[in-house]
């Protein structure tokens, strides 16, 4: 397993296991599949109403408390600067955990304007050893720009939607050239169409691996964090054997040529929901 080395000099594990849209009934059988798989990172977040269970699933492993890394967010109706406060203490509760490894802004919402107050608390968590490291989710560059003009910290991860057929090149080059390292939520297009096109099939025939094996690995080879989700033990499987293979220069190309900029989730400068 490769490791990407945040700017705060935490060890960020590159594929690890979200748990957005698992069921609270599943969330536990379906964790500790995966920590038994090999994964040792776990994005989980507020409004997902499934941190207890990520956090009994934890607790029921054999795995060390450092052998972990645990991100969750803060929700779009708990931003603002006291309000992030408590929202962490709920979320450290609800896990069992003295700290998060990773605690990120779920959404820029900028019809509020609260991010900037958000994420300086976010700071101040930090820097009370609550959580090990800070970024935020679904921002543009306008947003970023406006963090990193505006507080201390660079974001150390800006989790946002990436796959095939939104690979977000410019604002991959924009994280690229600050030290923020770009994580992929719904890498594999929600299990939809990508899944089907016939380059990446073709790939996949050419590689003995499965079309979602392949676009995992060119995330991998993209610099990409990435964090499949799934609640069936063989695809949880599935989805961390990908280490085995590589893709080629030809290979990678041409899947960078799927990009056509369609996204499944809202765009971030008109999601302001609360």
């Amino acid at each position: 397993m490769k490791t990407m080395t945040l700017h705060s000099n935490i060890e960020m594990p590159q594929l690890g296991f979200g748990v957005w849209q698992v069921e609270e009934a599943d969330a536990v059988p379906a964790v500790t599949k995966a920590l038994e798989t090999g994964y040792r990172s776990i994005d989980t977040a507020a409004i997902y109403g499934n941190e207890k269970q990520v956090g009994e699933a934890i607790r029921q492993s054999d795995l060390g408390r450092d052998e972990l890394f645990i991100t969750t967010k803060v929700w779009n109706t708990d931003q603002g600067y006291d309000n992030t406060i408590k929202a962490l203490e709920t979320s450290l509760d609800k896990l069992g955990l003295e700290y998060v490894d990773l605690y990120l802004i779920h959404w820029p919402t900028p019809e509020y304007d609260q991010y900037v107050e958000t994420y300086k608390a976010l700071e101040q968590l930090q820097k009370d050893g609550k959580v090990k490291a800070i970024g935020v989710c679904n921002f543009n560059i306008e947003h970023l720009q406006r963090i990193l003009d505006e507080c201390e910290v660079k974001p150390a991860v800006n989790q946002v939607e990436c796959h095939p057929y939104l690979a977000q090149n410019e604002l991959k080059d924009f994280c690229r050239q600050n030290g923020i390292h770009l994580e992929a939520w719904s890498p594999l297009m929600q299990g939809g169409e990508v899944l089907k096109n016939e380059t990446i099939q073709s790939i996949a025939k050419n590689h003995g691996k499965t079309p979602a094996q392949v676009i995992i690995r060119w995330h991998l080879q993209n610099d990409t964090i990435v964090i499949p989700k799934s609640v069936t033990p063989s695809r949880i499987e599935e989805n961390f054997d990908v280490f085995d293979f590589e893709l080629t220069a030809e290979d990678m190309q041409a899947i960078n040529k799927l990009d056509r900029g369609e996204r499944k989730g809202p765009e971030p400068s008109e999601m302001n929901v609360r």
